[in-house]
């Protein structure tokens, strides 16, 4: 079967997308790309992820964004295997699955200025109380090169007690950005916005503003399936 190249897959579809904009039941922009083919993301990377030869491998499956609670849980993942059950560290492989609202988590802070994501998603910043303009749940507090004044993984002032994006990327973890909601989120944010870019353009900016290490994936659902199939990752869901 022949590869369908991403205008070739939008020219496709144009039709039946014409009918059903006819009928009211959506309105596409011309470019619009609401499914990713494997020409259109780095699947290879998302195979090693699949194929890590970790001795344990856990995936979280998180919609809702709860306050960021889910990364409490992560790192309690990471410290009872780690601590409580002996593994290395290269033994414990935990990716973490953001879609729905929590995919937002995978900007940056200029994407949560910019569209007001805090406002929109009711995420308080803590530090001022207010809807958040900046990701809150990225930066640690120990600076950008993550300097501890403790080692021990008791103290609130280890690595083992941070929380934050950034802190649990360097322990390992996998954070992945679902392309689907990324679509259909910014659907609902032109909306609530009563913004004049196209929805396209929205995407493309957002994506270019991806967290460091952060993965975009063709589908989250999708990802997952595969994570637990063909990598045996035990599935944790956080509602």
């Amino acid at each position: 079967m022949k590869n369908l190249s991403r205008r070739s897959f939008v020219t496709g579809a144009a039709a039946g997308a014409t009918a059903l904009s006819a009928l009211g039941v959506f309105s596409p922009s011309a470019d619009a790309q609401l499914v990713y083919t494997t020409a259109d993301w780095r699947v290879s990377e998302f195979d090693k992820v699949v194929k890590d030869p970790a001795r344990v491998k856990q995936v979280y499956d998180v919609i809702p964004i709860g306050g960021g609670k889910f990364l409490n849980n992560i790192k309690n993942s990471l410290n009872g295997l780690r601590f409580g059950f002996g593994l290395p560290a290269e033994q414990i492989k935990v990716v973490a699955a953001l879609h729905g609202p929590t995919n937002m988590l995978n900007f940056d802070d200029s994407i949560w200025s910019k569209y007001k994501i805090g406002a929109w998603l009711n995420v308080t910043d803590p530090a001022t109380g207010q809807p958040a303009t900046r990701n809150p749940f990225y930066a640690s507090k120990a600076g950008p090169g993550l300097h501890y004044a403790s080692q021990d993984p008791d103290s609130e002032e280890s690595i083992y007690q941070d929380t934050s994006i950034q802190a649990l990327q360097h322990r390992g973890v996998k954070f992945l950005s679902c392309h689907t909601a990324t679509e259909e989120q910014v659907r609902g944010l032109i909306k609530v916005n009563k913004l004049s870019q196209s929805p396209e353009a929205i995407v493309t900016d957002m994506l270019a503003h991806t967290l460091p290490d952060v993965l975009v994936v063709a589908s989250m659902v999708a990802a997952i399936a595969l994570l637990q199939t063909g990598g045996h990752y035990s599935y944790i869901t956080v509602g």
